[in-house]
């Protein structure tokens, strides 16, 4: 276990413009805890918004006991933190600032105020993004996985919860730990055959050839399909495959078969409750959202002329939207690039940069961006901002034993 303290004892590694924070001290005694954001690494490690108190610089720390970790789960943290320390891209978050204190790790990370797509999905959005919203945070998860594919790496972990919102509207991919080289002896493989770790809760997210394991193995466009699955939770605000057992979900996907978008109507087009319902999908929802998001509606059958819904069985815990949710063109037609069964048919990120459905984001300015984000509000706003506990203390049975932060109201990040 020591190897791991010795290595990031304190370790700075630098940022982009407008958040770097490797000027910040590595010592737990000048960060004051202010709100768990969420729990990650198998439910080891706390993901914390905290105050850097000399500068008064916000940001979110990961804390894990490193007593409490296998020789495993030491590997796996400790090639977290290396990984972070090769890649430099300004849509990849990578830990910027690493130091151990006693038995604690702690990882540093520039706040994102906005938190996961996931928690906006549950939060804000729960019938789903606007198309344009979408558009904004997969245009920056895709260029993200271009540098990752051309490093010669594969993700293995995209979905909804490991794409983070900063305040000023960067995108962030998350899920470093999942990543996984492609290179063998100095040379690029065409196939590699690791099964992810924690690979169950990745399940839904996972291409029908990394599922199968069999002799041709996977690679990048592996992540293509995971991208696809990820257009369709953030359109709908539901996870396909998601209530399916792990065997149907298999089948599923190994015969071909892929979630749908819902082009469900059960109401005429045009106008509902005397809210305009926009058919082109390309606006900011906003109107979308406020007209259904308090019906619902069983989506047992789909109305004449509009495609079948989802093969999955939605989630329960989030209202079913009765609006007519008629998708754009361009929208579907992302959607089955991605899907397509053999990986080879799918396009690479590079590709998928020109899709058409992608023009729409050169038209968003900070104003704009702010508009699609409404009505979501950010961490750090004065409220947030008052210190509610110290940090975990040096003595590593204390720190063990301290109380858990109050949960933030947005619901956390997903760093498992």
């Amino acid at each position: 276990m020591s190897f791991l303290s010795s290595a990031v004892s304190d370790c700075t590694l630098p940022g982009a413009l407008g958040d770097d924070i490797t000027g910040l001290s590595p010592e737990p005694g000048h960060y004051q805890l202010l709100a768990e954001l969420g729990r990650g690494f198998n439910n080891m490690s706390q993901v914390s918004m905290a105050r850097h108190t000399p500068s008064g610089q916000l940001v979110a720390i990961k804390h894990t006991n490193l007593d409490e970790c296998t020789e495993e789960e030491l590997l796996q943290l400790s090639n977290e933190v290396l990984l972070s320390r090769l890649f430099r891209h300004p849509n990849l978050l990578t830990s910027r600032l690493v130091f151990s204190s006693c038995c604690q790790l702690w990882i540093l990370t520039p706040l994102m105020s906005y938190g996961s797509a996931d928690a906006l999905l549950r939060s804000y959005f729960p019938d789903g993004m606007s198309e344009s919203l979408m558009a904004y945070l997969l245009h920056g998860v895709l260029k993200a996985l271009e540098y990752l594919h051309q490093m010669g790496y594969v993700h293995r972990g995209l979905k909804a919860s490991h794409i983070l919102l900063s305040g000023d509207g960067r995108v962030y991919l998350s899920g470093l730990h999942s990543v996984y080289s492609m290179m063998r002896d100095g040379r690029r493989a065409r196939a590699v055959f690791d099964m992810p770790h924690h690979s169950p809760a990745l399940l839904p997210w996972l291409s029908p050839e990394l599922l199968r394991q069999d002799l041709h193995g996977y690679g990048v466009k592996s992540d293509i399909y995971s991208l696809g699955i990820v257009a369709c939770e953030l359109v709908s605000g539901r996870v396909p495959f998601q209530d399916m057992p792990p065997t149907q979900m298999l089948l599923q996907k190994l015969h071909g078969s892929h979630c749908c978008l819902m082009d469900v109507a059960p109401f005429p087009l045009g106008k509902l409750g005397g809210l305009t319902v926009s058919r082109s999908g390309l606006d900011s929802g906003i109107g979308e959202s406020v007209a259904t998001g308090s019906l619902k509606h069983s989506a047992s059958a789909p109305a004449p002329g509009h495609a079948p819904a989802a093969v999955t069985t939605p989630t329960t815990d989030r209202p079913q939207s009765p609006g007519p949710k008629n998708h754009s063109a361009t929208l579907h037609g992302l959607v089955q690039q991605c899907l397509q069964q053999q990986p080879e048919q799918r396009p690479s990120a590079s590709a998928l940069l020109t899709h058409a459905f992608f023009k729409q984001v050169k038209r968003h300015t900070r104003d704009t961006f702010l508009n699609l984000m409404y009505p979501a509000v950010p961490l750090g706003s004065p409220q947030d901002d008052s210190p509610v506990s110290s940090p975990p203390t040096p003595a590593c049975h204390a720190a063990a034993a301290t109380s858990p932060l109050p949960s933030d109201p947005q619901g956390g990040w997903d760093f498992s």
